[in-house]
């Protein structure tokens, strides 16, 4: 500890990737209370809007890490003691978490990425190019690499916080319900407690009303958040859990034939798929099932097996309603045969006052209907909190901010997902950058036939089907 009371940091933090999202995050690390930050590196192909970081002191280095040359490059920069912090596209996850273990030092990721072309690569099937494959190799890799420096991994907000904001959620139900809590000689028994609730189908539902003073013009995406980041999530397959209580299989969705085969992909991109969801912030709406590390990583959590078989297991994905403009780039992205755009602007400065990100879990199927538990922040609370800084981005850097300092407090865990993090304690450091957290009780189902006059039918069957909530 410093004479400050702040606890010291004597390594380097070594930030791969120059886009929204580091440029979010820098200026909560920069003024954050827990930890004394000495030196900040950033190495990117592309260097824009850094005057700002240069004040404070963050050092640049243009250079565009490859799968030829990110060993030597970044053996110039990173030792024993220091942090890697990779919030890049196109860089392999597994290959710079694998380095910065050899190399002594702390890692954190916000997904779990593949070498640029890992997600188009022809010589891959369409399993193996899903966030659950690439899920499985970080696993792998956990097996060889069982002890070491912590590295956190895919925390940003989600995938990322939402996995705490999951067991803040089962926690509030629990007290509503009344529900004893299931505890074992490692803890609360999350799957046994959602089992007892009867919790059928949980969303991570998220919907965002931020929009530009700019009219978005042909040709080009824009978005709150990365652009290049949703581009490759949402042209991968689109990727759920299957609960145990659904009774019909969907025709475009396929098994995994390796691994713990907790979830499902259907054979369509999940920008292209919509499914009905609902949030505070303009109620019930249409999400995109966009396929999430979260997704995967929660099956595991909430299993339940019985001698050896499933007895358990909620549906599960994420339901996302993305700001208008986002929208729109959508609709142009798939009609032109999903040809990415030639323009990309990622909103910031030209945001209207107003707009909010609702960020959260939809638990449905329970004794009470439906519940949310989540984040409202608004794009004016963000930018009074940190420059550069959207609702989308700020909710980000929290899970990011949060995820480092777990890491610096616990650095010697090895590979972590969320689901392994205490909750209540990265809750406790994010809280401050999430505007308001927020539970809601609603009657809304998917099958209400004053909201689908023409599949009133499956008012008749049973309830909290998958075939109730997909377009």
């Amino acid at each position: 500890m410093d004479m400050d009371g702040k606890f010291t940091f004597s390594g380097n933090f070594i930030f791969i990737g120059f886009g929204s999202i580091t440029r979010a995050v820098l200026p909560l690390l920069l003024k954050q209370s827990e930890i004394t930050v000495k030196n900040i590196t950033v190495i990117a192909p592309v260097l824009e809007k850094r005057s700002w970081f240069k004040q404070h002191g963050v050092r640049f280095v243009k250079e565009a890490l490859t799968k030829e040359n990110y060993v030597q490059r970044l053996n110039r920069f990173l030792g024993a003691g220091d942090f890697l912090v990779n919030l890049s596209v196109g860089v392999s996850s597994i290959d710079l978490m694998t380095h910065a273990a050899h190399a002594g030092a702390l890692y954190l990721d916000t997904c779990i990425e593949p070498w640029d072309g890992g997600y188009d690569d022809p010589s891959l099937t369409v399993s193996q190019r899903t966030n659950y494959a690439l899920r499985h190799h970080v696993l792998e890799l956990r097996e060889t690499i069982a002890k070491g420096p912590t590295a956190v991994i895919a925390h940003g907000a989600n995938p990322g916080l939402i996995s705490h904001l999951l067991k803040e959620a089962l926690m509030r139900l629990a007290r509503e319900l009344k529900t004893p809590l299931p505890m074992t000689k490692t803890g609360l028994d999350w799957a046994v407690l959602a089992m007892e609730m009867d919790v059928k189908v949980i969303h991570v539902a998220e919907r965002d009303t931020q929009r530009s003073k700019r009219i978005k013009q042909d040709d080009e995406f824009v978005n709150t958040w990365s652009v290049d980041g949703f581009l490759s999530e949402g042209r991968q397959p689109a990727e759920l859990v299957w609960g145990t209580h659904e009774k019909n299989w969907p025709n475009e969705a396929r098994q995994h034939e390796f691994g713990a085969k907790n979830s499902i992909y259907l054979e369509r991109s999940g920008a292209s798929v919509q499914v009905k969801t609902w949030t505070p912030v303009g109620g019930a709406c249409l999400g995109r099932l966009i396929t999430h590390h979260e997704t995967i990583s929660t099956a595991d959590l909430l299993t339940v097996k019985k001698q050896g078989k499933v007895i358990y297991r909620p549906t599960m994905y994420y339901a996302y309603h993305p700001c208008d403009d986002a929208l729109l780039s959508i609709h142009e992205l798939i009609g032109n045969g999903w040809r990415p755009q030639t323009q990309r602007r990622v909103m910031c400065g030209e945001i209207a006052p107003g707009g909010i990100d609702a960020l959260g879990v939809l638990l449905m199927g329970h004794e009470k209907n439906t519940c949310w538990y989540g984040s409202l922040l608004t794009v004016d609370e963000a930018r009074e909190i940190a420059p550069y800084n959207t609702a989308t981005s700020l909710q980000v850097a929290a899970g990011v901010l949060a995820g480092i300092v777990w890491a610096l407090r616990h650095p010697d865990r090895g590979i972590v997902e969320p689901e392994q993090m205490d909750y209540e304690e990265v809750l406790e450091l994010a809280s401050p950058y999430l505007g308001s957290l927020v539970g809601v009780e609603t009657d809304w189902r998917p099958n209400d036939i004053s909201t689908d006059l023409f599949r009133a039918q499956c008012n008749g069957a049973a309830p909290w089907q998958f075939e109730q909530f997909i377009i």
